[in-house]
């Protein structure tokens, strides 16, 4: 992968803010649903979980800037311990003192280190000499495995990413979201407290098949409401009225993700400003509820009434008033 802070498109001493809402902006731009037409915006957004997944974690950041992992988040080779990590022009190690690390490994082991080095193949010919040194102990002549392979050759299985929907109504009750697997299977997942959309979700063991099995990394979104539009913690909501709740104000039902409650509204609103319903909105990381804010919207009534436009011209001759600015004439 390519350098995370490239594909983030931060500099290396932004904040974690910074790098937080960068990815925010471009996981947006990037996502699957948004750019069905595109083909590659799944590997584009891919990439960015990957990238955000290293430097937006406070440990594999501090390990990838110290070039303890790389961008794909797996250990560098450093070289052996004492003989400075640089590379010689032979392709080998090259010791503070200049000579190649598999030189001086030759004059400790002498052929034995051959053997090892060319996959065991004198050991397993008999190429011992005087009843001497047979190879490394724990690899009995045999060559050394490839890589990523364990003593046993397994190798770890890979991450699948996939993104969960998460349903308002359940952040407030059930604390669950439904994730559904690239191989069908489904499962039900406590969602993060004071979630925000986009956040990664790692769930152990449920990725590719491998000794160990690798990971699921669901990407959180919000499931789209029906009635209800995500804003922070707070939620905000258009409340149909009538023309006489709009008039004459009285009580009103208002939905909220635990059941409708009665919200009074005063008379003459006109629908510039939304009105507050304390605690009913999503939980922050403390457990603390934001607030729904309720904006009523006049609906006029279907069809044509007689009686009601007849009062309205002779509102409009006796009552007439201007709700739009000079900005609106010119």
């Amino acid at each position: 992968m390519r350098d995370p802070y490239e594909v983030l498109g931060v500099p290396r001493s932004a904040d974690e803010n910074t790098i937080k809402k960068a990815y925010r902006k471009l996981a947006k731009q990037h996502h699957p649903d948004a750019n069905k037409n595109d083909p590659r915006s799944k590997e584009r957004f891919a990439e960015l979980n990957s990238a955000y997944e290293i430097v937006g974690d406070k440990d594999k950041r501090r390990q990838f800037d110290a070039g303890e992992i790389d961008a794909d988040g797996k250990p560098r080779f450093t070289g052996f311990e004492g003989f400075g990590g640089a590379s010689g022009a032979g392709g080998g190690f090259r010791h503070a003192g200049g000579r190649a690390t598999d030189d001086i490994l030759h004059d400790i082991f002498g052929d034995a280190f051959n053997s090892f080095a060319s996959g065991g193949a004198r050991g397993a010919r008999g190429g011992r000499r005087g009843g001497g040194f047979s190879g490394f102990e724990g690899f009995s002549g045999a060559g050394a495995a490839g890589p990523g392979a364990g003593a046993s050759g397994s190798t770890k299985g890979a991450d699948v990413m996939v993104t969960a929907r998460v349903r308002l109504e359940d952040i407030v009750g059930s604390g669950k979201v439904r994730v559904t697997l690239p191989n069908g299977k489904s499962l039900d997942a406590k969602i993060p407290a004071g979630f925000e959309p986009g956040q990664q979700l790692r769930l152990k063991g449920q990725g590719g098949e491998g000794t160990p099995p690798g990971d699921a990394i669901a990407i959180l979104v919000y499931e789209t409401h029906a009635l209800f539009r995500p804003d922070g913690y707070n939620l905000r909501l258009d409340l149909p009225v009538t023309l006489d709740e709009a008039v004459l104000g009285g009580k009103v039902r208002v939905p909220t993700l635990e059941g409708a409650v009665d919200m009074t509204i005063p008379a003459g609103v006109t629908g510039s400003k939304a009105f507050r319903l304390r605690g009913k909105g999503l939980p922050d990381k403390k457990g603390v509820r934001g607030d729904i804010f309720v904006t009523p919207r006049i609906v006029l009534p279907d069809g044509a009434d007689a009686g009601l436009e007849k009062l309205m011209e002779r509102w409009r001759e006796v009552r007439p008033y201007d709700v739009r600015g000079p900005e609106f004439s010119s």
